[in-house]
């Protein structure tokens, strides 16, 4: 069995609700990025899902760093970039979590340290069903994608990455 890259990327989002598709668009155009560009770089796993649910802390179990992607409602622009911990006390109050409760999950049920959490909030300001992608959300992922490609072309001595 080979074991997964120590990175992974993992995006929240809804295509269909316009601004929201910010972490889905980040990943596909992550991916869609010619390999010369992250080469230098760490391996890295990326996918997509429409919220964060128990079940990702399998995913994330036995990662070095796990890099969390989603729109923002408000905030920065054109992003903000922080590091993601736990949740000092669980209350699941819907079928979705946030980043920092997804990690008290992970504590509770796998136990011990998760890994190395970073939040990446991508400013979105329409999230109207049926919408595309608003002109200032597309400048906010060219920013957040141009950030995320060094992140992941530098070593670990990147200040960004801590």
């Amino acid at each position: 069995m080979t074991q997964a890259p120590s990175i992974l990327i993992l995006a929240c989002g809804n295509a269909s609700r316009g601004d929201d598709a910010l972490g889905p668009k980040l990943i596909e155009r992550l991916n869609a990025m010619p390999s010369p560009i992250l080469r230098l770089g760490q391996a890295f796993d990326s996918f997509d899902d429409f919220q964060l649910q128990i079940e990702h802390v399998l995913d994330i179990q036995g990662r070095e760093r796990v890099l969390f992607v989603d729109a923002a409602l408000s905030g920065p622009e054109p992003f903000s970039f922080g590091p993601v911990i736990p949740e000092p006390a669980l209350s699941i109050t819907t079928h979705a979590l946030s980043p920092g409760g997804l990690l008290r999950v992970y504590q509770e049920a796998i136990g011990g340290q998760p890994p190395d959490c970073h939040l990446l909030a991508i400013r979105g300001y329409a999230f109207e069903l049926g919408a595309v992608l608003s002109p200032g959300a597309e400048a906010n992922l060219a920013a957040a994608l141009a950030f995320l490609a060094g992140w992941l072309r530098i070593g670990t001595d990147n200040p960004l990455r801590n």
